[in-house]
């Protein structure tokens, strides 16, 4: 694949979630992470179904948004200070720069953190080139 096939995305953008009813979210590219993670609290399984509150600081409308799944995995994500926890992971989608693609995502606490969502290089590869001096690329883009 070229260069000229992949898009370039800056350090931090925003993005639909079409599947899980979530819009204009915060996303923060990380290269330095293999999975992607969002944000969500009270995390738990009842009767083989997975419950979760969605939170973003920016949208009250998203503050404690219930998310439901039917359809989930376990994963192991090692942290970046090396410590290896469980969590579960979803598939669902992203849509960036106009488009639709398939992502699987890790619920986690992200409360500490500065953007509800992080986006791994599991996502990026192979559709990405990343600048780290651009910022809301696709957001600042018109979709036509």
């Amino acid at each position: 694949m070229t260069n000229k096939s992949k898009k370039t995305i800056g350090r931090v953008d925003k993005a639909d979630f079409p599947e899980l009813g979530l819009n204009e979210i915060a996303i923060k590219i990380d290269t330095g992470a293999y999975t992607s993670s969002i944000h969500c609290e009270d995390i738990h399984e009842e009767n083989g179904v997975l419950y979760c509150n969605f939170l973003d600081k920016e949208h009250p409308d998203y503050d404690h948004k219930p998310l439901v799944f039917k359809e989930f995995n376990t994963i192991k994500v090692r942290s970046s200070n090396g410590i290896a926890q469980k969590r579960y992971e979803i598939k669902s989608t992203l849509k960036i720069f106009g488009k639709v693609y398939k992502i699987s995502l890790s619920l986690s606490d992200r409360k500490e953190m500065k953007f509800p969502v992080l986006i791994g290089r599991k996502f990026l590869n192979g559709k990405f080139i990343v600048d780290p001096q651009l910022k809301d690329i696709s957001f600042n883009v018109q979709e036509q």
